[in-house]
């Protein structure tokens, strides 16, 4: 397959186009680091960005992140650096991680911030909640807080902002919501600071048989509360499944660490999940699943308050 790399990007078409037309600039500035490129395929399943699977004539594979969708775009230089430098970070350590293979930051070759790093084994696979599962997500999360934090790396920012504190119009339990609102107006509990993920979940975890071969999506990676990680996995999971498999995800990530829960972080994630004043949801958006995350929070406060 050849590329000409004269067709701009995200030139607009009626028909869809093809991601090796759509995003040609960055693909050829991928080739300068795998050769030629062969093959284009893309990811589905992500919210910030255009994820394209790679493949160079000599059969090296790599995975292309280009910063492509709003509000992401706008901070993707940021985003894009952070990964770039914490995979190289995880390079020496026992998480699977991707490996960083190029950074255009600003976007000076691909039009938008565009990280290209290594292609992982395996596939994300939600559906994957029975015990041995849990479990291995539960070892892999606690790997990860197990890996040294430099002091380069940004202090967790709350993304349940004071502009979320808004009872969602499909509430069934307005009450639960100003509870929760009220209880994120005080301050948080005290915690050990470690080097988390700050988007571990089903969607970024990749397996191949029964085991977890790679934790992808590193660009929210912070210092802050272990058991943010462990909140946000268990809401995605008990929005999708129920709160029983979200609790023996917590269950057994305790086990693994001795760390007790923090039922106040589990508040802050939830949410965290609602949109701003004016903005779709991004992660619940049907009736199913906002009954789940709002009978998630109420469980939470439940343990919260005693």
């Amino acid at each position: 397959m050849s590329v000409d790399p004269t067709i701009p990007v995200g030139r607009a078409r009626r028909d869809p186009v093809p991601a090796e037309v759509e995003h040609a600039r960055a693909i050829q500035w991928a080739a300068g680091v795998l050769g030629p490129v062969v093959e284009v395929r893309e990811l589905v399943g992500g919210w910030t960005s255009t994820m394209l699977a790679l493949t160079g004539d000599a059969g090296r594979r790599a995975v292309l992140r280009l910063m492509t969708r709003e509000p992401w775009r706008t901070h993707g230089g940021a985003l894009t650096a952070r990964e770039s430098e914490t995979q190289r970070m995880l390079a020496d350590s026992s998480v699977p991680a991707p490996r960083t293979l190029a950074l255009d930051a600003h976007g000076d070759h691909c039009g938008v911030a565009a990280h290209l790093m290594s292609l992982l084994p395996g596939a994300t696979d939600v559906t994957r909640v029975g015990e041995a599962d849990l479990i291995a997500l539960a070892r892999t999360l606690a790997a990860v807080h197990e890996v040294p934090a430099r002091r380069s790396i940004r202090e967790y920012q709350s993304w349940a902002w004071e502009a979320k504190f808004r009872v969602p119009p499909w509430a069934r339990d307005a009450g639960v919501w100003r509870d929760a609102f009220a209880v994120l107006r005080t301050e948080p509990p005290a915690y050990r600071p470690c080097f988390i993920h700050r988007d571990f979940q089903p969607r970024n975890v990749l397996w191949d048989g029964d085991g977890v071969t790679g934790v992808v999506d590193w660009v929210e990676t912070s210092i802050g509360p272990a058991w943010l990680d462990v909140a946000h996995c268990s809401t995605n999971i008990a929005v999708v499944h129920g709160d029983p498999a979200a609790d023996s995800f917590a269950a057994a990530y305790v086990r693994q660490t001795g760390r007790e829960p923090a039922p106040y972080f589990d508040v802050m994630d939830i949410v965290g999940f609602l949109p701003p004043p004016g903005r779709r949801a991004f992660f619940t958006d049907s009736a199913p699943e906002n009954r789940r995350l709002e009978d998630r929070l109420r469980l939470v406060l439940q343990r919260l308050h005693g």
